[in-house]
């Protein structure tokens, strides 16, 4: 087949996906993914695992540690959701998005074990298998069939009944707990976290950012309930020092078996610090001391070569656009202490969309410090927040005028046109990952590099 049609292939992939219920209405069950995985022959089971929660970094921790794993010389799977531009970046294989090939090879292998269960479920009246359950399977499957030594698997949301936990996770991982998703996970902080503490597993190693009190004692409560031992920022492990670089920042990170002092991170923000400082940490339990401990220089090389795209990622210059998928009020706090500490901007134009079930009032009273024009907008998403009702939600909240446009791209536009109209200008496209995945392929298709005249415009 040529790669047209490999691609062809794995885009059906995704569109044979997209007819199950949706990753936004999850089942509050575990027993269909093992149903699932077991009929595949538990691929889940053949390679240790990481499992990473939390409210806000799950991401971005999970590809430094999955960076870090590479440099060590492991061969890698990475589970993430969702994904920004194509289906292909949420199972990653050494770093890279599995190619067309092996997703659309595997799925097929799989599908008909999936129909089964679909079949099982739908007898005994039950919904068949959703997205994200199915999508779970695949992943597995996938890294069973690379074949890899480790792999790094982010929860979809929550923990205690995400389809990923039909995994066991040897290290265990906690970034920030906070409040989001609180129709499905609780009302409380104390009730996420409980759900989170879910993928808590006998013997494991817990590794936990800093966290709440209310947070801790759950974490802690599960942890001694399954004989687990407990990593925890400040105590263990913590960043000790940050210094604004080119291209990133220098990072002093004690970890639990020794002092990583002046890696370079490629990644803006202290909270990509703090990211870095969990995943370094995550790492070490999870190889362990002795002869075979983490290295300094394996450390640093693993924190140089990670990314993460949709993060503070810039996608257009002259002028500057910046994406960020901030879509929580605290992910929203992050973006604008990153941009005040981080950039030189005298002005910013915001761009904003939310999806239906998010705390918009809380994303704009955190962004509002910092968003000289704000224009609410919206993306193809079914889940999206259409842009005319936020707009009328935003002046209700400020008393200030916003801006409105339904299409991503005219109000990309029209924030760029604002820019170019002044120096030290820029735009930040937030709010949503779906929004921020949207924008990134239109600055693909559209080429935004500079458009001020005499810049050489079509120059490489």
């Amino acid at each position: 087949m040529s790669d047209r049609s490999h691609r062809d292939a794995a885009d059906a992939v995704y569109a044979q996906l997209l007819t199950r219920v949706g990753e936004g209405k999850p089942e509050r069950r575990l027993d269909a993914t093992r149903r699932a995985v077991e009929v595949l022959g538990d691929p889940q089971k053949a390679y240790p695992i990481i499992h990473i929660t939390g409210t806000n970094g799950k991401t971005s921790t999970s590809r430094i540690a999955e960076s870090i794993l590479r440099a060590y010389g492991l061969r890698t799977g990475l589970l993430t959701s969702p994904h920004l531009e194509r289906f292909n970046e949420r199972i990653l294989i050494d770093g890279e998005p599995i190619d067309d090939e092996a997703l659309a090879r595997n799925w097929e292998e799989i599908t008909p074990y999936l129909e089964l269960v679909d079949a099982e479920l739908e007898a005994a009246g039950r919904a068949r298998l959703t997205f994200f359950e199915a999508v779970t399977a695949l992943g597995f499957a996938c890294f069973a069939d690379a074949p890899i030594d480790v792999a790094v698997v982010e929860v979809g949301m929550g923990g205690e009944w995400d389809s990923t936990n039909v995994g066991d996770g040897t290290v265990a991982v906690f970034t920030p707990i906070s409040l989001d998703h609180m129709a499905q996970l609780g009302n409380t902080v104390a009730e996420i976290a409980r759900t989170k503490a879910g993928i808590i597993k006998d013997g494991a190693t817990v590794v936990t950012a800093r966290q709440t009190p209310e947070a801790m004692r759950e974490l802690q409560a599960a942890a001694a309930q399954h004989g687990a031992s407990v990593i925890s920022q400040p105590a263990q492990f913590d960043v000790t020092s940050t210094s604004v670089a080119v291209g990133g920042q220098l990072v002093d990170v004690r970890g639990v078996a020794g002092a990583y002092d002046g890696l370079a991170l490629p990644l803006y923000g202290d909270h990509q610090a703090q990211n870095a400082a969990v995943a370094i940490a995550a790492v070490e339990a999870f190889i362990g001391g002795g002869e075979h401990a983490l290295t300094y220089d394996l450390v640093a090389e693993g924190i140089a070569g990670a990314t993460s795209p949709g993060r503070l990622q810039l996608i257009g210059t002259e002028p500057t656009v910046i994406v960020d998928a901030a879509h929580n009020p605290s992910g929203a706090a992050t973006l604008r202490a990153a941009l005040e500490r981080f950039f030189d901007f005298d002005e910013v134009a915001v761009v904003l969309g939310v999806l239906k079930d998010k705390d918009a009032h809380g994303i704009i009273d955190a962004l509002g410090p910092v968003a000289t024009q704000l224009i609410v907008t919206q993306s193809h998403s079914e889940r999206a927040r259409a842009s005319e009702d936020l707009a009328e939600d935003v002046y209700e909240w400020t008393h200030e005028h916003v801006d409105e446009a339904d299409d991503l791209g005219e109000a990309i536009e029209a924030a760029r046109a604002w820019a170019l109209e002044g120096e030290k200008r820029a735009v930040v496209v937030t709010g949503s990952i779906t929004l921020v995945g949207e924008a990134m392929t239109l600055a693909g298709e559209r080429g935004w590099k500079s458009t001020r005249p005499g810049d050489g415009e079509g120059d490489e």
